[in-house]
């Protein structure tokens, strides 16, 4: 957040201030109920949630690569596969506590193509909604018509953090000065250390960026060149989860404490690693998209380290 503007780390919920700014990027009325001595957060006009110590503590889902603008052969309609992707989320059966989106909401950062991806966002029935962009979304402009739409509230390149329900999140942004991988920059390094150095190490920890924080395949550039160094950070907490979009697949990864998962696309595959030249858009035979592209659930139940992932592929 910006440095006059910084939330306390709070274990149980954002401050106000924080719920109401980051509420106001798509226009959803968030109120504040305490529900068994807890402060939570809700969409006006729905029913506070009870106390129950036998439901998750926090449950939110990602979203990623939608791509919006995309035209090829890949996908006849990446807008109606974004759309159907939303109602999946909306029809869990619950309300998230928050959605995050790991980058390339648009294809090729035209102003429509943001405007029409944060109209479309608005639909998701959820108090929040987070997003890191993906360099997709900074073709032309290092990322200035992105952080116009979604950068309020956001440090240096859009990066930030927040509290919520015992869990610490950190969006982090990897797509910018590109070299042959994704690269955070000695001003987010330097955020991340100073970020996390007043929590417990038994403070859960969430981190989402576009490209993954680990080597998947660096031939690709599916990997963040000096992510070594913000990972040292983290490696003192006992839960790390390191969620990313960019590579259009799902894979798991697990090092010490600290598990990567990759996150499917909602608009069109790519290949697996090493599978061809070059990381293109696949076409699928008929019938056999919605199988290659998804949502993911996540939730974290208090007492437990690790946090539950479930990926759903796109019905």
């Amino acid at each position: 957040m910006n440095d006059g503007d910084q939330v306390p780390h709070d274990p149980q919920t954002m401050s106000r201030r924080q719920l109401m700014r980051h509420s106001a990027w798509f226009g959803a009325a968030v109120g504040l109920a305490v529900v068994g001595g807890e402060v939570v957060s809700q969409i006006a006009g729905t029913a506070p949630a009870l106390a129950d110590d036998t439901r998750p503590t926090l449950r939110f889902a990602q979203v990623s690569d939608s791509h919006i603008g995309f035209t090829g052969t890949a996908n006849a309609s990446v807008t109606d596969t974004f759309t159907e992707a939303i109602g999946q989320v909306n029809a869990l059966g619950y309300t998230p506590d928050f959605i995050i989106h790991t980058g390339d909401l648009t294809h090729l950062a035209t102003q429509e193509q943001f405007d029409q991806v944060k109209q479309m966002m608005m639909g998701f029935k959820t108090p929040h909604v987070f997003t890191v962009p993906g360099e997709h979304d900074s073709t032309d402009d290092a990322g200035q018509r992105y952080r116009s739409v979604f950068g309020k509230g956001t440090r240096g390149d859009g990066w930030y953090s927040f509290d919520i329900a015992g869990v610490h999140v950190i969006g982090l942004v990897n797509t910018l000065n590109l070299r042959s991988l994704g690269h955070l920059g000695q001003d987010q390094l330097d955020f991340v250390k100073n970020d996390v150095a007043g929590l417990s190490s038994d403070t859960p920890i969430i981190v989402f960026s576009h490209i993954p924080l680990f080597a998947m395949y660096p031939q690709w550039g599916w990997g963040t060149d000096d992510a070594t160094e913000a990972l040292g950070y983290l490696r003192r907490f006992s839960s790390v989860t390191c969620l990313n979009g960019h590579v259009h697949q799902l894979f798991t990864k697990t090092e010490g404490n600290i598990t990567f998962y990759s996150g499917t696309t909602t608009a069109y595959p790519l290949p697996k690693p090493g599978d061809g030249p070059a990381p293109k858009s696949v076409t699928l035979p008929a019938g056999k998209l919605h199988d290659a592209l998804g949502i993911r659930e996540v939730s974290f139940q208090r007492g437990q380290q690790m946090l539950a992932i479930k990926d759903q592929p796109l019905k």
